[in-house]
């Protein structure tokens, strides 16, 4: 058993060149001055290259909950493992958050750019504040040096496997807690390579309560297992670096998703041995996608819809899917959004309490369906507007043609925009150019027209055309061109539904189509004529 004076004498060994101290960590990072009830968040993923939807939906809650609490939002990157590292992957993440219009009030903006007076915001930047802790932590005797191999832990995991024990380091099975000075000594001066490692001091038959600001009050035993702070490479665990980041820049929530949940004993213990003041968890569930009648975790192996490229690319309007995953964070979003239309999504007061405990089941289709409720919310001219920054990226062909016919594109856009029923058939951008078909004669030349001879046959098809051809003309109302219409049904004793369906398909070549006279209004008479005849001579 190490004496305080053995400890004191091995932090010095271990960290030669550390002169900090936790105190002076403190001066360089002064308390925020912040109005009451303020609150600081960070968000902190890793730069692996895949951003899922779950990013998206979490940074998008920091942000929101900080801008409504007048607080502080962080977007820290947490690049401790190496392994997973990718190039550029902080810019994939920043990149990928602005699409969906997630700007955080300080942190990483780009690889190697960032802001604010509280960084470094990059985990791989901040080695020497972890050693400050660490050399603190094994002075007190809160922690120490640990020179097993891969193969001692490997075969420590075995034996208690076949004991049908808890595997891990802890107890009786944490040989080098407590060994004496001379063995570290001894070690250090064969150039060993060792970790740093918790001394812990609880006890896994006892329990304590925590309020977790989602899950509320929740009982937890408590952690004994001397978890690994500084690896062997000199970069801390998440367990390690969490706390000493958190407290240093002022975070007064912590928001995690539910995978860190079963970490929380050891990071309370942490909290207690750092001698910091705990700050409050909330842990979100995952975001879960039904298969086979059961739920299950959205998977970027499994999912593409996992992947936020996959809305980026099928041009999602970025407001449609934030304004869904508000709706998965609190489920009364969606009626404050009916109850307040024109407000931004940004308005909408965000409560913890309303999360889901359990799992928030993601639902493309319902994913769909918002994104076409907030397109049908835009004026002719936003929907224009959008779609020309998505198009312009990834489809030349339909951003010519918005650029090169902007008024005449705005007034396709404004069909059926007002009006008790607003048409609502474009989900995403993507989507724009079957919009565009049957206004251009470039793309309406591709497709087929629909086979009606099955409802209508060719003869009166051709009598129908002939009989309107001889009365066409684009009068100034809706309510006039039906008059129009059911008059000639009326004179050849036929249905108005059955001239409308013929005039749909030699017009547009569809049988479902937007509003007929108000296509019948932007193509212009000439062209809705030269259509008509074309037809004629097809159904002859």
């Amino acid at each position: 058993m190490r004496t305080t004076e053995d400890n004191v004498v091995l932090s010095q060994l271990l960290f030669p060149d550390v002169v900090e101290t936790p105190q002076s960590m403190f001066g360089k990072y002064p308390k925020r001055e912040l109005p009451d009830g303020a609150m600081v968040l960070r968000f902190a993923p890793s730069p692996t290259g895949f951003l899922h939807i779950g990013t998206v939906y979490m940074g998008m809650i920091n942000t929101i909950i900080a801008k409504q609490t007048k607080g502080v939002s962080i977007l820290r990157i947490e690049d401790t493992d190496k392994n997973r590292e990718i190039e550029n992957g902080v810019m994939t993440i920043v990149e990928g958050l602005r699409n969906f219009g997630i700007d955080f009030d300080e942190g990483m903006i780009g690889d190697n750019q960032s802001k604010g007076e509280y960084g470094p915001y990059i985990q791989s930047k901040r080695l020497d504040i972890y050693k400050v802790f660490a050399k603190d932590l094994v002075s007190k005797g809160y922690a120490y040096p640990c020179f097993m191999t891969e193969q001692e832990l490997e075969n420590i995991r075995k034996e208690q496997e076949e004991k049908k024990l808890r595997t891990g380091c802890y107890g009786k099975w944490a040989t080098w807690r407590d060994r004496s000075l001379e063995d570290v000594k001894a070690m250090l001066e064969k150039d060993e390579k060792f970790v740093i490692r918790l001394y812990s001091t609880g006890d896994i038959e006892k329990s304590f309560n925590m309020m977790d600001l989602i899950k509320g009050y929740v009982t937890l035993r408590e952690n004994d297992m001397d978890a690994v702070l500084l690896k062997s490479d000199g970069f801390p665990t998440y367990h390690f670096a969490h706390p000493i980041d958190d407290i240093l820049m002022g975070i007064t929530l912590v928001t995690r998703g539910d995978e860190w949940f079963s970490s929380v004993p050891l990071h309370v213990e942490l909290f207690q041995k750092l001698g910091f003041k705990q700050i409050p968890y909330a842990h979100f569930s995952p975001l879960m996608k039904t298969e086979n009648g059961s739920k299950r975790k959205l998977s970027k192996r499994k999912d593409p819809e996992a992947d936020v490229q996959y809305y980026i690319s099928k041009g999602y309007p970025k407001e449609g899917v934030k304004e869904y995953l508000l709706n998965i964070a609190n489920s009364n979003f969606y009626d404050w959004k009916i109850q307040n239309p024109g407000k931004s999504s940004e308005e909408f007061a965000l409560r913890l309490d309303k999360f889901n405990k359990a799992g928030s089941l993601f639902d493309i289709v319902k994913l769909d369906d918002m994104c076409k409720n907030y397109i049908a919310s835009l004026s002719a001219e936003q929907v224009y507007n959008q779609a020309l920054t998505w198009v312009q990226e990834y489809n030349k062909e339909v951003a010519d043609i918005l650029k090169e016919n902007k008024d005449y594109c705005i007034q396709i856009f404004g069909i059926e925009r007002e009006g008790p029923k607003v048409r609502k058939d474009i989900v995403k951008y993507s989507d724009i150019k079957e919009q565009l078909t049957i206004f251009f004669d470039t793309m309406f030349e591709n497709i087929e027209y629909e086979d009606i001879s099955g409802i209508i046959e060719s003869t009166k098809q051709k009598e129908i055309l002939e009989k309107y051809l001889k009365v066409f003309e684009i009068p100034n109302s809706v309510e006039t061109w039906f008059e129009g219409v059911k008059k000639l049904a009326e004179e050849m004793g036929v249905k108005t539904g059955e001239i409308a369906m013929v005039l749909r398909v030699a017009i547009t070549k569809k049988t479902k189509s937007p509003d007929l006279y108000q296509v019948i209004s932007i193509l212009g008479e000439d062209k809705v004529r030269e259509r008509l005849e074309k037809y004629l001579g097809k159904v002859i």
